[in-house]
């Protein structure tokens, strides 16, 4: 099972930028399918994006435009960058492995995420 760690959150000014980090242990990570997912106060866990092994990302509508996924599989990493953030992008970011030609996470195990703000 691949464990995951996420990093790089933190409290950021409407129309600022961060970037999300995640890195696998594992030595098949370049074979997963990568996903980040958010769950804000009082709302159910939602898709944000993935990346695949062909590196082009799929977005949720609601951050397309905005953020970019990608990833280094010497590195065992898969990033977040996120732009132009808004209030409503204030959730706990958490990645996971993507079941194949799905939005759905392929583990039911989660790390510890990490919490992005954005103020307005």
């Amino acid at each position: 099972q691949v464990q995951l760690v996420e990093s790089g959150g933190g409290l950021v000014q409407a129309g600022g930028s961060l970037r999300l980090s995640c890195t696998a242990s594992g030595r098949t990570f370049s074979t997963y399918v990568m996903g980040w997912f958010r769950q804000a106060p009082g709302k159910e866990r939602e898709f944000v994006a993935k990346i695949a092994w062909s590196r082009s990302g799929t977005y949720a509508d609601s951050v397309k435009g905005r953020f970019t996924i990608s990833r280094d599989n010497a590195k065992n990493t898969v990033y977040l960058q996120m732009n132009s953030l808004k209030p409503e992008d204030t959730a706990v970011y958490y990645c996971n492995t993507v079941i194949p030609n799905t939005l759905k996470p392929s583990s039911g195990s989660w790390g510890q995420g990490t919490q992005v703000t954005v103020s307005s």
